[in-house]
Parts: C-alpha cells; structure tokens; sequence
C-alpha cells in the first residue's frame, strides 16, 4: 500500500460539509472542556483526546465514496463503507500515538523544558503511529 495525498480533493468538499466538520469539532471539545471542569484535567483531557472531527469525517469520507461510484453507474455503499473503515482505522492508529503524546507531555512537562519536551512527545507519537501502522501491514495486529 503506497501512501499518498490528493490535494485536489479538498475541492470536493462542500461549504456545509466543512461547517458539519467544524461544529461537531467545536461541540466535543467544548463537552471535554466541561468534563475537565467537573472531574478534573486529567479526565478532561482523555475526552480531549478524542479525534473531534472523525466521526463526521466517516459519514462524509462513506457519502463521497457513494456518490462517487454512483456517478460512475455503481452502487457505492459496500465501498463507502471500505473507506470509512480505513478512515476508522488511520484514526485508531492515530489515537494510540496520540495518547503517548499525551503521556509524555503530562510526565515530561514538569521536569523539562517546553521544547525538549514537545520534541520528545512528538517523536514518541510518530513512533507509536508508525509502528502500530507496520505491526498491522504485517499482519500481526489484526485489525
């Protein structure tokens, strides 16, 4: 599987989709925001971590996959449903690098610097996301 990025994509997007994506962003950062004033920062904090847009990401990634097929003459579903399945999963993989992030900000942060730390956690983040990518390649996660 080559990775790769299609720009022009972003074109597709409608106004009221970025909109969608957005509010729903906002909303579940706000709830988090709420959570951590109720139970504490640390608590907040995991609700923060909670990818804001993906699941209105899914839904639009599973109607443009449709569309796209239908425009085609196909009937999209089954593969709209594939690719908001891959997007579920590059998202899963994203949360476990993300949560060491957070791990190494939390236990770093008050020992040391700023930058050293930020460097630190980032370099853990992309260590966790791409091992876990490669563990499932090899099919030794199986996911």
């Amino acid at each position: 599987m080559i990775l790769h990025a299609r720009l022009s994509a972003i074109k597709g997007i409608r106004p009221h989709e970025w909109i969608i994506r957005f509010a729903f962003g906002g909303v579940v950062c706000v709830l988090a925001g709420l959570i951590a004033q109720r139970c504490g920062p640390v608590i907040g904090g995991f609700f923060l971590a909670f990818p804001a847009i993906f699941p209105a990401s899914a839904s639009l990634v599973e109607a443009h996959e449709e569309q796209h097929k239908a425009r085609a003459g196909f009937d999209g579903t089954n593969r709209g449903r594939i690719v908001a399945a891959i997007d579920a999963l590059g998202t899963a993989i994203g949360c476990i690098g993300l949560a060491g992030f957070a791990c190494v900000v939390w236990i770093w942060l008050p020992r040391a610097g700023l930058a050293q730390t930020f460097v630190l956690a980032t370099l853990v983040w992309l260590a966790l996301s791409v091992g876990v990518w490669l563990l499932r390649k090899k099919r030794v996660l199986h996911c």
